[in-house]
């Protein structure tokens, strides 16, 4: 069974929605990324979204930009950062792991040696941030060939058609936009209107996660009771990173206790 639906259907037998955090892998640096990333698991992290380092995030925001320079300053190559990521797989057997990147990590490479690279490392998705859901279809033959499941998003203000083209394709989870913008905190996340969660049901989706927006958790509490599967932080778990940068044993801490806070939240 694939990873995602494992961890989807453990949730529903609890009765609990999922929560995963984002971060940037080698920020502040490659070995303190593998802490980091042990701490978000520590703090029950039920999947994870890991981004790799890039010079144009044009998706993210500045939050999230920094913590990608960081990571560059520190030479992290996308080889370095899957060869982390093996060593998560290793330590963390079933947990699921997503990628948040973007199309020139994919296409550098080539895309089946990406995919295939991915798939050696432990990755179980592939969300391209700046690939429209017109463009996926070459990405998702790919990702299928290597057993990775292509990450679709849903905008807020998605069309009917739109929303019936992802449930066509839409494979692990659905991407849910909390609002149109880039990634931070600064603007919160809009509930998705039942509507939109109800539709993307109806065309048989991929299980909806909330991003965008998401810091605290009466957010994750009231994404799930508007029909959300899940909630996704990002920018929120990455300042924390940034506020903590000289004390690591704060930071760690700092990290396993957002999580457990957010997971908390998740409970229906």
């Amino acid at each position: 069974m694939a990873r995602y639906q494992a961890m989807f259907e453990r949730l529903e037998a609890a009765n609990q929605g999922a929560f995963v955090p984002f971060v940037m892998v080698g920020d502040p640096d490659l070995e303190t990324s593998l802490e980091i990333i042990n701490a978000l698991i520590d703090g029950g992290a039920d999947a994870l979204e890991l981004g790799i380092p890039f010079s144009d995030p044009v998706a993210d925001g500045p939050t999230i930009q920094k913590a990608a320079l960081r990571a560059l300053e520190h030479n992290a190559k996308p080889s370095d950062c899957l060869n982390l990521i093996a060593r998560v797989r290793e330590q963390h057997p079933d947990i699921p792991i997503g990628l948040l990147l973007y199309s020139n990590l994919v296409l550098a490479p080539g895309i089946d040696q990406f995919y295939a690279r991915a798939a050696e490392a432990g990755v179980d998705s592939v969300l391209i941030a700046d690939v429209p859901l017109k463009e996926a279809a070459r990405f998702q033959e790919q990702a299928r060939s290597h057993g990775i499941q292509q990450i679709l998003i849903a905008p807020p203000n998605a069309s009917e058609a739109t929303l019936e083209k992802i449930g066509a394709q839409s494979e692990g989870y659905t991407y849910l936009l909390g609002r149109a913008g880039v990634t931070g905190t600064e603007t919160a996340a809009t509930m998705p209107a039942k509507d939109l969660v109800e539709n993307l049901q109806r065309f048989n989706a991929a299980p909806p996660i909330l991003g965008f927006g998401i810091s605290k958790p009466e957010q994750v509490k009231d994404a799930i009771q508007a029909g959300a599967a899940g909630a996704i932080a990002g920018s929120a778990t990455v300042k924390l990173i940034e506020q903590h940068l000289g004390d690591k044993a704060t930071m760690l801490g700092e990290l396993t206790a957002f999580v457990r806070s957010m997971k908390t939240a998740t409970q229906m």
